[in-house]
């Protein structure tokens, strides 16, 4: 409450880069404040939760995006998140589009971003994180570098692969930015694959090599602009090359039912819709890769989530992990417990013993593709 009442319209006086690069490097400076001030144990009544071999205290992570470089993980561990998702890392450090490049719909309880995945670069990151271990189960979402063509794409996503790999608990692979040229054509069935096999092959060299018994989890995040019969072939590749498990969705280039003046809109130019406006659309997708894969891939549900209701929506159409970025942004540093306490209440109002019960019960009815 003191966030959305205080902090929150000072902040949003600030331009929203601006804002963002202030919060995240006052919590990378100060972690002991996120923890004095709003910690509470990741812990849930959940128990602890088995998906694609790792544990998690809980089911509420935040989203790739937010902290790109790793700079306030310990920080944002302590804000109550099951996990975090750090990136998008790509191989070459890159400064990203120019700015401005983030913008604010208030009235949708929204954000367009055309960031780029401005980052210093894997062997920074790399660095950086491996100076502290996390409390939480850490994932590294990986990207293309802008300056690699599309045809060099396996091999640039290989390099970040192998330096990030130490760190990461699992690691996504983000085919599905907007905001990187061609980057979306990787989730076409031949690219995706060929793309798919080869970090696999090096993820079973690597773990080899560092002496584990398995490879690390692998994810891929797609983007919710697929069809139906995207999602088939899609899926299809993902079960023949071992993926752990999928998280839908990315951002939209959709601009559909704002309540924003279309002019305003407009004038913020290209660049991924988030927040509120992707609500039903992404569960909608989550229901019908849920159907697709009958339940086999453990998929992580994310786009317009900033309650409780609308995470048990998410996991009542399939997932059985979920994701927020904008909805941090709007609801505050409070968010992760408020959902995790307003999740426990919704699971015994349903009468289900545990939240893997409540996973894909709405399936069937939340599902839109025809």
């Amino acid at each position: 409450m003191l966030y959305r009442s205080l902090l929150r319209p000072i902040l949003f006086r600030l331009p929203p880069e601006t804002a963002h690069e202030l919060a995240l490097h006052s919590l990378a400076l100060a972690p002991g404040l996120a923890k004095r001030f709003f910690s509470q144990p990741a812990q849930s009544s959940f128990g602890a939760l088995q998906r694609f071999g790792l544990t998690f205290p809980n089911p509420v992570g935040l989203a790739a995006g937010f902290d790109k470089d790793g700079v306030a993980l310990r920080a944002l561990a302590a804000l109550g998140f099951g996990f975090i998702e750090a990136g998008t890392v790509t191989y070459h450090p890159q400064p990203g589009n120019q700015r401005p490049r983030l913008f604010r719909l208030p009235k949708d309880q929204a954000l367009i971003n055309r960031a780029g995945f401005n980052n210093e670069g894997a062997a920074a990151f790399l660095r950086r994180v491996a100076r502290h271990k996390l409390e939480c189960v850490l994932g590294v979402s990986i990207g293309k570098s802008k300056i690699v063509p599309l045809e060099n794409a396996i091999e640039d996503y290989l390099r970040s692969f192998e330096i990030i790999y130490p760190v990461a608990d699992y690691v996504a692979v983000n085919v599905s930015s907007p905001n990187t040229p061609g980057l979306r054509d990787l989730q076409r069935p031949d690219q995706l694959a060929a793309l798919l096999r080869s970090l696999q092959e090096r993820n079973r060299e690597l773990a080899e090599s560092l002496g584990r018994s398995q490879p690390t989890p692998l994810l891929v995040k797609l983007s919710p602009e697929l069809s139906r019969e995207e999602l088939e072939q899609i899926v299809d590749v993902t079960l023949r090359t071992s993926v752990a498990g999928l998280i839908a969705t990315n951002t939209t280039i959709s601009r559909e039912g704002l309540q924003t003046c279309s002019e305003e809109v407009a004038a913020y130019g290209d660049g991924g819709l988030s927040g509120r406006p992707l609500r039903q659309r992404s569960t909608s997708m989550i229901a019908t890769l849920y159907q697709l894969t009958g339940g086999s891939l453990p998929i992580i549900g994310v786009g317009g989530i900033f309650t409780a209701e609308d995470a048990w929506e998410k996991i009542c159409a399939g997932a059985s992990l979920i994701q927020l970025y904008t909805g941090f942004i709007y609801q505050g540093p409070s968010i992760a417990n408020d959902i995790n306490e307003g999740l426990a209440k919704i699971l015994a109002r349903e009468g289900f013993h545990s939240l893997d019960e409540a996973v894909g019960t709405l399936a069937e009815e939340l599902s839109g593709f025809v």
